[in-house]
């Protein structure tokens, strides 16, 4: 596929469901990011909203701080994150008892990066849960929660094959799954060859498609590079010449993202889960290019009428 093919219909938005990732902030400018961004999109009543954790519970106090404040000053639905690197099954255990006493009842289970980083190599902690599998069977242990887990159309980068790769995603779904989000990805062809390699392997879950605005071109594509994310030249070429021009950049975002949703809505699909990099105008302007309106500016419209 060249590019994505840009048509709206009138009633789409109504058709289509997003939730919002989050990360735990560092500093007190940070968080005040955060929560500008979370009050900025919860107007828009995503189906819930997700909050990472760092490896080895490297984040823990942030993540559930954030968590809680999510649950209790907002009507948002949070989802805690949930890694297995660097951590022991009785501290992972304690983290998704404390998460659940709180009163969470949806979860991301993911296997989670090296401490290292991205492309540094996997070891399971010798006393932990050595995949993305056990975890979801650990949580399932604690509670009937809502599960996440992670999906890659371009297979992840340590599995040697795709059929690898599928057999790792069909565990996560014996073991209780509710729905994957993949991986971001810029070819929607790419994530429709993988959903049928899912159906054809008898996995039926919700597969996500997780949509990543492009806040900085460069970055993305350093990191695409390191985990195995196809950049298109299309995609290049759209942002070609606006480093130094960040309006536009922002514009060329929202549109691309918009456009490669609307091109998945044909195809059929209804969920998106968008990568917000804790910033709001990108993803609000691509719910409100799609056709997702804010709750309040559609009650202060009836209001005005």
């Amino acid at each position: 596929m060249n590019q994505f093919r840009f048509s709206r219909r009138p009633d789409i938005g109504d058709k289509i469901r997003v939730s919002f990732e989050f990360f735990p902030p560092k500093t007190d400018e940070m968080e005040a990011r955060l929560w500008d961004t979370v009050t900025r999109l919860e107007p828009l009543k995503p189906n819930f909203v997700s909050v990472t954790y760092g490896a080895g519970g490297s984040t823990r106090e942030r993540t559930a701080r954030t968590v809680k404040r999510i649950l209790t000053e907002t009507s948002l639905t949070p989802a805690a994150h949930m890694t297995c690197v660097d951590a022991a099954r009785h501290e992972v255990d304690e983290v998704i008892q404390e998460f659940a006493d709180m009163g969470v009842t949806r979860f991301v289970a993911l296997r989670g990066d090296p401490a290292e980083g991205v492309g540094a190599a996997y070891r399971p902690h010798p006393g932990g849960y050595a995949n993305g599998a056990e975890l979801v069977g650990a949580l399932k242990g604690v509670g009937d929660f809502d599960i996440s887990v992670s999906a890659y159309p371009e297979k992840h980068p340590e599995s040697p094959d795709f059929a690898t790769d599928i057999d790792m995603l069909k565990r996560k779904v014996d073991n209780g799954a509710t729905r994957a989000i993949t991986q971001f990805f810029f070819d929607n062809d790419l994530y429709e060859r993988y959903v049928e390699r899912a159906r054809r392997a008898g996995i039926y879950i919700p597969i996500v498609p997780g949509i990543l605005p492009v806040h900085n071109f460069t970055q993305v594509a350093n990191f695409s590079a390191r985990c195995g994310a196809l950049v298109p030249a299309w995609l290049a070429e759209r942002f070609d010449g606006l480093q130094k021009d960040p309006q536009t950049h922002a514009l060329v975002a929202a549109a691309v993202a918009a456009e490669q949703v609307l091109d998945l809505v044909e195809r059929g699909v209804g969920d998106f889960h968008f990568y917000t990099m804790n910033r709001a105008d990108l993803a609000f302007a691509i719910c409100h290019m799609i056709g997702i309106r804010s709750h309040e500016a559609e009650a202060a419209g009836s209001a005005a009428a």
